[in-house]
């Protein structure tokens, strides 16, 4: 099994608890949340399709059905933090990005 290569975003303390942040990642805009009690990592696009805009980092964080979700700051669309797909509209899926925590540290799969 071949170990992956990591980026080194920022420090876990730089995202506060069910918030997140926007992080320039291979010439694209990610957003990284860190989510509940057990401080989950998750990453995505930060780019709403329905809005046309990067802006999903500045969305909020939340729990339909059981699921976490993003809800876009502009149309309200929910995405699911673990899959990126479009509750209101499955045909819609972001993309996601491997990511850890190491040493306090937020990495992403280069």
């Amino acid at each position: 099994m071949s170990e992956f290569n990591w980026e080194t975003i920022c420090s876990v303390s730089d995202i506060s608890k069910n918030t997140g942040v926007c992080a320039l990642h291979n010439g694209d805009q990610v957003a990284i949340f860190r989510v509940g009690p057990d401080e989950q990592l998750f990453a995505l696009q930060n780019y709403d399709p329905f809005g046309q805009a990067n802006v999903l980092s500045r969305g909020i964080v939340g729990d339909v059905d059981g699921l976490l979700t993003i809800s876009s700051p502009l149309y309200k669309q929910h995405f699911s933090l673990e899959s990126g797909k479009c509750l209101e509209d499955e045909s819609v899926i972001l993309q996601t990005y491997m990511v850890r925590q190491q040493d306090g540290l937020v990495q992403l799969k280069v």
